[in-house]
Formats: C-alpha cells, sequence, structure tokens
C-alpha cells in the first residue's frame, strides 16, 4: 500500500497543487537536458558507427544493413503503448520516472548485445557466406536492434511528457528549446568523443583491431549516458510535476490508438496535405543517414573515428539552424516561407555533397555537412512551429502523438530507402562518387517535392475545415 507516498505525483489530488509547486528553473532545465544528450550520443553511436562498420568493414550489403538498422524506428507505434502505461501504471512509485529509468538500462543493454550479435555476423559472412548460420544472425541482429529501438520509445516517450507535467503553457516554450538543442548537442558531443575514442583506428585498421576499440566504445558511452538519465531525472517528477492535478479531468482522446492516429492523419484534404508533406520532408532529410559514414570512408578514405565525427559538423550547423529560424527568419518570413525556403536550401546542399565527392577533399565534405545542418534547422524549425498550428486544441495531444509517429515511421522507411538506393547505385554506377552522388540527388528530389506539397498546406483552411473533421474521428472512436 503505498497511501502516503509523495513520491507518487498521482496520489493525494490536491486542486491547488498545481499552484504551490515550484517553476522550473534554467539549471533543472539544462540538468534534463542531459537525457536527451545522452540519447543524442547513443544514436551517434548506433546510426554514425554500427551502418559503416556493417557496410564496409563486415561487407553486409547496404540494403540488409539498413533494414536491420531501422527496426528501431519501425517498431516507433510502441510509443503509444509506453505512453498509456505511464499514464495509468506508476513503475517505481513513479508514473513517468520509472519507465524513463527502465528503458534507459534496456537502451545501453541492447546496444551492447547488438555489437557482439554484429561481430558474430561478420565472422559468420566471411566463413561461410550468406548460408543459413548467416541468415540467422542477421535475425538475430534485427530482433536485438527491434529491442533497442523499444527501449528507446520506454523512455523517450514518458521523458516528453514528463516535460508537460512539470511546466505550465507560459514555460514550456523555454524547456523545450533547451532540450531539443542538448539532444542535438549530444549528436556533436558524442560525434566529438567517439572520434577521440577511435582515432587510434587507421583505415587499413584489421577486424580485431575495430572490435577491440568499439567493444571499448560501447561501453564507456552507454556508462556516461546511464550517469546521464539518472542526474537528469532524480528528484524531478515528485517536486515539480503538475500531473497529479491535471489527471481529474483527461482531455477526450488523448489515449492514441494506431487505427485513430492514421484516421486522423487523413481526416481531411489540409491533414492529408500536411502528412504528406511530412513524410516526404522527413525522407528528404534522412535518406542519407544510413550511408553518410560509409561515403567517407569508400570515398574520402576515413577512418571510422573520423567518419562519426562528421555528425559533429551536421550537428553545429543544425544548432545554427535552429537559432537563425527562430530569431530572425520566422519572425521575417514567416512558419510557411521559412519550412520552403529551408527545403530548397538542403536540396542545393546535397549537390555540394556530391560535388565534394569528386574532389576526394574532407574539407569540402565537412564544409557542405555544416551548410546541410544550418539547412536542416531551417526547414526543421520552420516544420514543427508550423505544425502546432495545425492541431487541435482539445486533442492536441493526440494530435501531436500522431504526427510523430509518422515521423518516426518516414525516418525508417528513409533509412531503408537509402541502403537500397545505394546498392541500386552501385550495381549501374561506374565509380562510387557516383553511386553515392544517385543517392543524394534522390535526397534532393525528395525536397523538391516537399517543396510542391508545402505550397498546397493552407492553415486558414486547416482551421476553418480539419478541427470538425478530426474532432469527428475522435468521437466516433469513442463511441
Amino acid at each position: 500500500m503505498m497511501t502516503g507516498d509523495l513520491s507518487n505525483p498521482k496520489l493525494n489530488h490536491n486542486p491547488d497543487r498545481q499552484r504551490i509547486l515550484p517553476k522550473v528553473k534554467l539549471p533543472t532545465m539544462i540538468r534534463l537536458g542531459l537525457f536527451q544528450m545522452g540519447l543524442g550520443m547513443m544514436s551517434v553511436m548506433v546510426f554514425g558507427v554500427l551502418n559503416r562498420v556493417l557496410i564496409k568493414e563486415l561487407a553486409v550489403p547496404s540494403t540488409i544493413a539498413t533494414v536491420i538498422l531501422a527496426l528501431t524506428l519501425f517498431v516507433a507505434p510502441a510509443r503509444i503503448i509506453f505512453g498509456q502505461l505511464s499514464d495509468t501504471r506508476p513503475l517505481f512509485g513513479y508514473y513517468r520516472t520509472g519507465y524513463i529509468w527502465l528503458g534507459a538500462a534496456g537502451l545501453v543493454t541492447n546496444a551492447w548485445i547488438a555489437v557482439q550479435v554484429m561481430w558474430q555476423l561478420g565472422a559468420s559472412l566471411k566463413t561461410v557466406g550468406w548460408a543459413v548460420p548467416t541468415y540467422g544472425w542477421a535475425g538475430l541482429l534485427g530482433f536485438v536492434f527491434a529491442l533497442y529501438g523499444l527501449s528507446v520509445s520506454m523512455c523517450s516517450t514518458p521523458f516528453a511528457t514528463l516535460l508537460v507535467d512539470i511546466t505550465d503553457e507560459d514555460d514550456r516554450s523555454r524547456l523545450v528549446a533547451v532540450d531539443w538543442s542538448m539532444l542535438i548537442g549530444g549528436t556533436i558531443v558524442g560525434a566529438i568523443t567517439i572520434g577521440i575514442l577511435l582515432k587510434s583506428l587507421e583505415i587499413d585498421a584489421t577486424i580485431a583491431q575495430v572490435q577491440t576499440q568499439i567493444d571499448r566504445l560501447f561501453i564507456i558511452i552507454p556508462a556516461i549516458v546511464i550517469l546521464f538519465t539518472f542526474v537528469a531525472t532524480w528528484g524531478v517528477e515528485k517536486q515539480y510535476s503538475r500531473f497529479a492535478s491535471r489527471v481529474a479531468t483527461p482531455l477526450a482522446g488523448s489515449h492514441l490508438s494506431l487505427g485513430r492516429a492514421f484516421s486522423i492523419l487523413t481526416a481531411s484534404r489540409q491533414t492529408q496535405v500536411f502528412f504528406t508533406f511530412l513524410v516526404v520532408m522527413t525522407m528528404g532529410l534522412f535518406i542519407q543517414d544510413p550511408i553518410l559514414e560509409t561515403y567517407g570512408g569508400e570515398v574520402f578514405n576515413l577512418p571510422v573515428g573520423k567518419t562519426a565525427a562528421l555528425n559533429a559538423f551536421w550537428g553545429s550547423g543544425t544548432l545554427v539552424g535552429l537559432s537563425l529560424a527562430g530569431f530572425w527568419f520566422i519572425p521575417k518570413l514567416g512558419k510557411q516561407q521559412t519550412a520552403r525556403l529551408g527545403c530548397m536550401l538542403v536540396a542545393a546542399s546535397m549537390l555540394w555533397v556530391i560535388i565534394s565527392g569528386f574532389t576526394h577533399n574532407p574539407l569540402f565534405l565537412q564544409l557542405a555537412l555544416l551548410l546541410f545542418g544550418i539547412c536542416s534547422g531551417l526547414v526543421t524549425t520552420g516544420a514543427i512551429t508550423l505544425m502546432l498550428d495545425l492541431t487541435v486544441p482539445e486533442t492536441a495531444g493526440t494530435f501531436i502523438g500522431a504526427w510523430g509517429l509518422s515521423q518516426a515511421l518516414a525516418k525508417g522507411f528513409a533509412t531503408v530507402f537509402g541502403g537500397v538506393a545505394l546498392d541500386l547505385g552501385k550495381s549501374f554506377a561506374p565509380n562510387l562518387t557516383l553511386a553515392y552522388g544517385f543517392v543524394f540527388c534522390l535526397q534532393a528530389l525528395a525536397m523538391i517535392v516537399a517543396v510542391k506539397l508545402l505550397d498546397r498546406v493552407n492553415v486558414r483552411e486547416f482551421q476553418t475545415t480539419a478541427k470538425d473533421a478530426v474532432k469527428s474521428v475522435i468521437a466516433a472512436d469513442l463511441d
């Protein structure tokens, strides 16, 4: 019996509690951001190191490698389940924090197991080729990556909800800004840290040398991530959560199902157009994600550590782009025009990435990725702020959850598409630069299509027609 346990924010429902709880100050916002920084570091390790090792060092076809990696994203619907569990079933006495802790533990554990299975896959491929044992190891690796994705969902969804629980409308935007910046900062810190830890690896390093260094990496970084998780969340829910005072009157439709998510995303012409734009735009940003490090290794002859460090240039550019969009472009041009400009500039930056391949000069690639990051920051900020306009206030959580699910699945498809396109490019292109250029051209084309879709988005039409359509979908589902 947990009666009287103040660590459980849903107990002792006090209607005045929200007024007496303290506001979240900047130091606590930064402390919370450490969790997102840890997720950023893990993302660089998984998508910035393991994809490169699978494709280049272990010679796994990029299609197979990217399908395996994309399983971490295709389990995104589990976010709905973990979100609802964190609303209704406390874990370790907390509604959000317990799930964050358990998810983070699963995250680092599955990352370590995935690396060990990856070595077995490589050894089997080298010994017997693509035979039954090798397919078995590939299947097991895919399963472990799916568990990794589930762990990400288990900790990240309750964490995002915790940010809502501990803030009011007037201070939420500042916390989200700090949190998002530290997520991007985590990719930069992770990329630099990985570059330092793998500095001793040369381009012609043996598999044994690569294995030793990466095994060490997947001990050091996960240990840092676990430390960051506990420092970030310890005591925050107990001290700041307003969940207890809000749960008595939950929003109708707050429990999101897959069927309802799809119905909401296609409820009217405007939701269909923006949903399609969001999917195409997300794919245009992430098609390069699974092959960028391999591009650096195969075309520029960069070792593992330096290809992982390429993420630092993209991440730094993204931080600059986020700031420029929020403080200058959106106030001057508006949300939709900022997103449109960002899409066009992303397409142009892809041409620079292609041209840099013909120079074989890593500096040109780094500058191209810096520009790509700036453009990505513009389009991301424009699209997210526009997305907030295209919601129904009465069911904002449901709507944004649906947008988030569509983005996660689109990123998963982009990961697979990038690997398939690379294998296709290698099959007909006379050299590697052209093969990779084919993939980057498809990415630029996706951004051009996104611009055409964005031109059809009409916020006023949404506000006059889509809201009633969305409310009808939710009402029908509740009935």
